[in-house]
């Protein structure tokens, strides 16, 4: 499985969106930028409470979202079956499911 941080930018690949801005500037500092909360802290000229406050809340709620939603886990099922099939390693299933993938 992938550690917290590794987890959250997956749900924020689908998830971002519903987010506030500020949420999504500091998880993106946070997570994909990977800054420190004092980093953020004098970038958003805020607290360090603050920040980790923000984090927090946007964890609970990508975690949220994808218990209710499931988007991520319907694209690992996807993508871990689409692998299964190219292992069949016929040229013109694989241009398919390669069109597939990019639809994703």
């Amino acid at each position: 499985m992938f550690n917290k941080k590794e987890q959250m930018n997956y749900y924020l690949d689908f998830y971002k969106s519903l987010l506030t801005e500020k949420q999504q500037e500091i998880c993106n500092y946070y997570y994909r930028e990977d800054y420190s909360i004092t980093e953020i802290a004098e970038i958003e000229e805020i607290s360090r409470a603050g920040v980790h406050d923000t984090i927090k809340r946007s964890e609970v709620l990508l975690e949220e979202f994808e218990s209710k939603l499931h988007c991520y886990e319907s694209f690992s099922k996807r993508m871990e079956y689409y692998n299964k099939i190219k292992e069949y390693n016929h040229d013109e299933i694989n241009k398919i499911v390669d069109m597939c993938i990019e639809t994703e």
